[in-house]
């Protein structure tokens, strides 16, 4: 009984002296004008490892070290636009969440609307096909007497 208050008191006593040290969460800068701009660029950038999620999003240790970067070139007083610029120059359009139309990029934005409208053509005429083919082929004598027996039951 003497051993289990023990364990009870030690555990308590840890407890306590672990929240003593515990800390509300801090913002990684203390400028909040560098914050709110990295989290800005943060959801405009693209994980290269995740590809389809932002930074903001991303777990992946290169997203970290891209805001940590992004962080970086903030504190030192570079424009949304300078960091992007620079970053789009280093990996290219592709780092870019929403990349630009451009001759590049014209493929990404045009390609799904392209890929649905030859789809659609495309099911037009099997339609048509189909149809053309259910008119055109009547029914044979044992087909009739089949359907006849059908009605008649």
């Amino acid at each position: 009984m003497l051993n289990k208050l023990l364990n009870i008191f030690v555990a308590c006593f840890l407890m306590h002296a672990l929240s003593l040290n515990a800390q509300e969460a801090q913002p990684m800068q203390n400028n909040a004008a560098v914050e709110e701009q990295v989290q800005r660029l943060s959801t405009q950038l693209r994980c290269l490892v995740c590809q389809n999620q932002t930074l903001a999003d991303s777990h992946a240790a290169l997203a970290q070290d891209l805001v940590q970067e992004v962080r970086e070139m903030a504190t030192k007083g570079m424009s949304d636009q300078e960091i992007i610029d620079y970053l789009v120059a280093r990996y290219g359009d592709f780092v870019r969440y929403r990349p630009p139309l451009k001759s590049s990029t014209v493929l990404l934005w045009l390609g799904p609307f392209a890929l649905l409208v030859v789809g659609g053509f495309g099911l037009f005429l099997q339609l048509r096909r189909r149809q053309a083919m259910a008119a055109d082929a009547p029914l044979t004598e044992e087909e009739t007497r089949k359907v006849r027996e059908l009605l008649n039951k």
